[in-house]
């Protein structure tokens, strides 16, 4: 199998990075869909 020549710091840095986007994403996602909310309301 593939994973048993991988080293497994590499494994460990790589599952930190995926990590790291994904929770980035989410912050991103939450921001822009609050300041959407925010000029929404602001608007009304």
């Amino acid at each position: 199998m593939v994973l048993d020549r991988l080293d497994p710091v590499f494994v460990g840095i790589l599952v930190v990075l995926l990590l790291f986007f994904f929770f980035g994403y989410l912050l991103a996602r939450r921001t822009v869909l609050g300041l959407r909310e925010g000029y929404k309301k602001g608007q009304e």
